[in-house]
């Protein structure tokens, strides 16, 4: 841990140096903590400015929580699962891979034609009771089911993506992994929307620093509707996963027939929980990071031409068992795109089988922070289980 931060109703416990941390994220962390429902506030070294609350911070509540601090992408996460192939095992043109990914998964505002078939999809089941559930959503989403069903098992953009990727180091180093980073796409979108604009109406949220950490309190029936909500689309985020992991397992094994797949590891990282520290039951939204508890397997992504980590949770309670979701942003999209051009992409990017056009420009590796850095602020959160390059990157 960098530090505890004071000058607020509760520490700040960075895992990032305050010194390095844009003005403008120290200032809502510090609006955050003074929050009077706040038990906690944990800050991961990949933070950055966001709407409301930082990327990459781990908000503890009592009885509450913020809508904004959550997010509209909720139940943003990543999915991973190992492979029986080594690296001579791929094709010589990786380019006919990343078609083949790229026509089983629809990208961007894409989406299926018809709803996927689920029956084949591994580790999920009830998914009748799932839909059934539908019907008790907001009622400003509830002719959007056809859409939902069609976007079930599709990736969105932005930062958004699936990647093959190699194992490096170790007595498995060149072992194919499987790797995707999505959410709850356009129907958690609009339930996020809706009820951030609800919170901000509420009378006890009219004097807040800023509009955008209006919460919900406990016992009312705006939280209520809000859980009821936020728990429906986390679930749609981690079945929205697991369809695009079968659909790309099969566009693999069609590529490389006789691919066995190990069972995939999936973790959220845009979401709220309801967990015990200090012998009080608090709500954790992890805005930007990942429950690390003891032993738990989790994905910790860099940048499309860098590389990933799979980690395990060490439970360090300071961060309220938590740890980075990433290499985090070092520089907004609109800068990105400012500074550096397609041929930048094209030389941060060599070795990639993947997008090399100006509309991904703001995803160049240069845009986000040092991953390598970043793991070595948090070896008191996680220890790495392994260190992966990807060779193909699907981006919207």
């Amino acid at each position: 841990m960098a530090g505890v931060v004071g000058g607020a109703s509760v520490p700040i416990r960075m895992w990032a140096d305050p010194a390095r941390v844009e003005t403008a994220a120290m200032e809502q962390l510090r609006n955050i903590a003074n929050l009077p429902w706040v038990h906690g506030l944990a800050v991961m070294p990949d933070v950055h400015l966001g709407k409301g609350a930082t990327v990459g911070s781990v908000i503890a509540m009592r009885d509450a929580v913020s809508p904004a601090a959550v997010g509209v992408d909720i139940g943003c996460g990543m999915s991973a699962v190992r492979t029986s192939l080594r690296a001579a095992d791929l094709p010589d043109d990786l380019g006919r891979l990343r078609r083949r990914i790229e026509s089983a998964v629809p990208v961007g505002f894409s989406m299926h034609d018809e709803p996927v078939d689920v029956s084949p999809v591994g580790g999920e089941s009830g998914w009748d009771g799932f839909w059934g559930r539908f019907g008790e959503l907001h009622e400003g989403v509830r002719d959007r089911r056809s859409r939902a069903l069609r976007q079930l098992g599709s990736l969105g953009g932005g930062n958004h993506f699936i990647e093959v990727c190699l194992e490096q180091g170790g007595a498995d180093a060149g072992r194919v992994w499987l790797m995707l980073h999505s959410g709850s796409r356009n129907i958690g979108k609009e339930l996020a929307q809706r009820h951030i604009e609800v919170a901000r109406s509420l009378p006890h949220n009219a004097d807040l620093p800023d509009r955008d950490l209006a919460v919900f309190v406990a016992g009312t029936p705006q939280m209520e509707s809000y859980r009821r909500d936020l728990f429906w689309a986390q679930e749609y985020a981690r079945r929205n996963r697991a369809v695009m992991v079968s659909l790309v397992q099969r566009a693999l094994a069609a590529t490389v027939p006789g691919t066995r797949f190990d069972e995939p590891i999936s973790c959220h990282h845009n979401y709220v929980a309801q967990e015990s520290y200090d012998g009080v039951e608090l709500l954790v939204t992890r805005k930007g990071a990942i429950r690390a508890g003891s032993g738990d397997l989790g994905i910790i992504p860099g940048s499309m031409g860098t590389g990933s980590f799979i980690v395990r949770g060490l439970g360090n309670p300071e961060s309220f068992a938590s740890a980075s979701h990433g290499a985090g942003r070092a520089m907004s999209r609109t800068r990105a795109r400012r500074e550096f051009t397609a041929a930048d992409l094209v030389a941060q990017t060599e070795g990639v089988e993947c997008r090399k056009d100006a509309g991904v420009v703001d995803e160049i590796p240069a845009a986000y922070k040092d991953i390598n850095e970043v793991m070595r602020a948090q070896t008191d959160l996680v220890e790495v289980v392994a260190h992966l390059k990807q060779v193909v990157c699907v981006k919207g």
